[in-house]
């Protein structure tokens, strides 16, 4: 229970001295650079974009951790290539880690119904579905799982972990 304790002492510290960094709602252009460095890193990931129903974009992640971590994000979403919405990503996890690192993510929805989860609340990744790095081809190898298909790209940092973890998101459509 005291190391328990001190691990969550040592864990507020860490998010206290990194909330000053915490990625900020993203702009348009920050976005539309996401997205066009992940084009640039793999040109497969084209067709996900043409075939997704729609699609989230969190250019930065921040992440970090000390025995108990987490992950948080700001993004837009999008149907048909127009911005429909805010998403906010949030991740906790528990295990080995430590260290913090900044990622970008691309969520892409298979169908409506997979949307309408996210929309809803009801959509939270845990064991069961993965997140790609984005290499040159790794799109060609990439499926849909549960009808999303998700995608990283690390921006920096440095984070040793075996942790088990799940993400949550909110959206806010547009006003």
């Amino acid at each position: 229970m005291k190391q328990m304790t001190k691990q969550f002492g040592i864990f507020a510290a860490l998010l206290l001295i990194l909330l000053p960094s915490l990625p900020t709602m993203a702009g348009t252009e920050e976005v539309q650079q996401t997205i066009n460095k992940f084009k640039k890193k793999d040109g497969g990931i084209n067709s996900f974009f043409k075939s997704s129903y729609a699609y989230a974009v969190f250019p930065t992640v921040g992440k970090g951790g000390i025995g108990i971590g987490g992950a948080y994000g700001k993004g837009y979403v999008y149907h048909s290539g127009k911005k429909i919405g805010e998403a906010k990503l949030t991740q906790v996890s528990v295990g080995f880690q430590l260290g913090g690192q900044a990622y970008s993510e691309i969520i892409f929805f298979q169908n409506k119904s997979t949307f309408d989860k996210f929309t809803n609340g009801d959509l939270k990744f845990g064991a069961g579905v993965s997140a790609v790095a984005v290499t040159s081809g790794a799109a060609a190898r990439t499926s849909f799982n549960r009808g999303v298909a998700v995608f990283t790209m690390e921006k920096g940092g440095l984070m040793y972990e075996a942790t088990v973890a799940g993400q949550s998101f909110k959206y806010e459509g547009k006003k």
